[in-house]
């Protein structure tokens, strides 16, 4: 069968294994070699390392032994405690570290002279979440202690966060006071904060017995402590937090509907071509980035959005490869948006702009068609990105690739658009009451050449802010574009009135109070009740 599975570096396990066992060797990854540039980007800093295999360094080795938890993982000589916080934080989940694929390479470095490992886990020689650091503000500050015991500009990993009942007795249980607390654990497993709720601080005397046993306190130097949140506030400046998504079917948890796009930022001298505009700040090339669709079907919904690029670092062999910023906004638009937009239009949410591999977005947004465009800082940049959305129903997204409608063999005969036009109906005012209560429950339908967008309904109002957009690609410039406004009933619902515009190219962004009117043979009856209407129309249709 064919398989998805893309080689690292064009290696092939089979090729790899046929050509050890014919010179009968062990394996020695070429990638990753066992020499200090594989260690350091600028020289050796920690002196001479020999490189051992795992049955040179113990009878039995495992990497893991009954389990792991946050303590079998401490720092080693290359500074890498980012990496092992993360690690902490990923052994307290189980489920997590078993799907973490075997090593493949097992030449380990080493220090010569104390023949320790050069990236350390446990000092048990049989067994090899979030996380967060206090920011250093200069190179001299990196790995000072502070008074209170954290180390600057370094990375612990969070490893559990409880509501610790205060008092002790069966009165406290009743009515004690409950304080927020948070474990943390420094990767080198020592070196903890000896500030309140330390490990033999005396505020451990106002919880009893039963509860410090229940959230694991212990008097070790392992690296591990407790502190109250607000003196995690205060000392802390960065959180990175790992969010979990649960996207299958078969939980008893909340599932989150995944979209998956692939796409990349490319340079062309046609701006319909370009797609590495930069971001809104170039104004004039910023819609010439990748575009996705995507739709909110409930009143409103949580969305999370993640862009992710390429890690650049990684392919670089001096340490030179830098990311580039990227980021990305999202824009409301029209409810029937099929094509690429061309004017930048309502901004509801934007990410921040970082040169990391990835930028996440949570964002609560109403009812609406929603168009994320992705974009590098810079315009002109290159490089490829993965886009992931999850809502809570399937939100229909996929990428807006035409910039207008396509010329096909039934064009000759059914025409093809000369206008395209924009309407936004902003609001209504004095609409006349139809329930019982003296209220009303409007929408409205903005129809043209038989294709018809509708709007929410708006409960107990009179006044109504719609707030809707729609497009349309007209090829028959005299047919006028209508405004129909209904109430909503159980049974059937009951019109309220009409107002049409000619939308011809005189309409430039102009606003429209019309008062509504009846329809069929009595259109010149006037009902009560406005509404306020904005058009642009444009002969060149990729101008909206």
């Amino acid at each position: 069968m064919f398989s998805s599975v893309k080689p690292f570096e064009e290696q092939q396990f089979s090729a790899l294994r046929k050509q050890c066992q014919q010179n009968r060797t062990l394996f020695e990854d070429p990638v990753f070699p066992a020499v200090d540039q594989s260690l350091f980007y600028h020289g050796n800093r920690i002196g001479k390392v020999t490189w051992k295999r795992p049955k040179e360094l113990c009878e039995d080795p495992h990497l893991f032994v009954n389990g792991i938890s946050a303590h079998d993982l401490n720092q080693g000589q290359l500074g890498n405690c980012w990496f092992v916080a993360a690690c902490s934080s990923l052994a307290s989940r189980e489920a997590l570290w078993q799907k973490v694929k075997s090593w493949k390479n097992d030449q380990f470095p080493k220090e010569k002279k104390s023949k320790k490992k050069a990236f350390n886990v446990d000092n048990n020689q049989n067994s090899l979440a979030a996380n967060q650091h206090i920011r250093a503000t200069s190179q001299a500050d990196m790995e000072a202690r502070l008074d209170c015991g954290l180390v600057k500009g370094h990375a612990y990993a969070v490893t559990d966060v409880r509501k610790v009942r205060l008092g002790t007795g069966l009165m406290a249980f009743f009515k004690s006071e409950k304080l927020s607390m948070i474990r943390m654990r420094n990767p080198w497993g020592q070196k903890e904060w000896i500030g309140a709720w330390s490990d033999s601080s005396e505020e451990w005397k106002r919880v009893s017995k039963s509860e410090r046993e229940k959230i694991g306190v212990t008097v070790e130097d392992d690296g591990e402590f407790w502190m109250e949140f607000e003196d995690f506030c205060k000392y802390f400046t960065d959180l990175i937090l790992c969010r979990l998504i649960n996207t299958s079917y078969l939980s008893i948890h909340k599932i989150w509907e995944e979209a998956v796009m692939r796409g990349s930022w490319s340079r062309h001298d046609d701006p319909l071509k370009n797609r590495s505009g930069g971001c809104i700040n170039h104004k004039a090339t910023f819609l010439q980035n990748p575009q996705y669709v995507f739709d909110v079907t409930k009143t409103e919904d949580e969305v999370l959005i993640c862009l992710q690029q390429q890690d650049k670092r990684a392919q670089s062999k001096d340490g030179k490869g830098e990311n580039i910023a990227i980021g990305f906004d999202i824009q409301k638009v029209e409810l029937n948006r099929t094509y690429r937009m061309h004017t930048i239009q309502k901004t509801v949410g934007s990410s921040i702009y970082i040169n990391s591999r990835s930028v996440f977005l949570r964002k609560d947004l109403k009812e609406g068609r929603y168009v994320i465009v992705p974009t590098t800082f810079d315009p002109g940049l290159q490089g490829d990105f993965l886009l992931r959305i999850f809502t809570d129903v399937p939100a229909a997204c996929k990428e807006l690739a035409s910039d207008e409608p396509p010329h096909t063999c039934w064009t000759g005969c059914c025409g093809y658009p000369k206008l395209v036009t924009q309407v936004h109906v902003h609001r209504a005012d004095g609409l006349q009451a139809q329930d019982s209560d003296g209220s009303s429950d409007p929408y409205v339908i903005i129809s043209c050449e038989g294709e018809k967008v509708r709007s929410l309904v708006h409960k107990n109002t009179q006044s109504p802010d719609f707030d809707v957009k729609a497009v349309f690609y007209r090829k028959k410039p005299k047919e006028p574009i209508r405004i129909q406004v209904y109430n909503k009933n159980i049974l059937k619902d009951s019109f309220m009135g009409q107002a049409t515009l000619s939308g011809d190219l005189s309409d430039l962004q102009q606003l429209h109070t019309l008062h509504l009117r009846d329809k069929g043979n009595r259109q010149s009856s006037e009902l009560p009740g406005l509404v306020s209407v904005s058009l642009t129309t444009s002969d060149v249709l990729t101008n909206i």
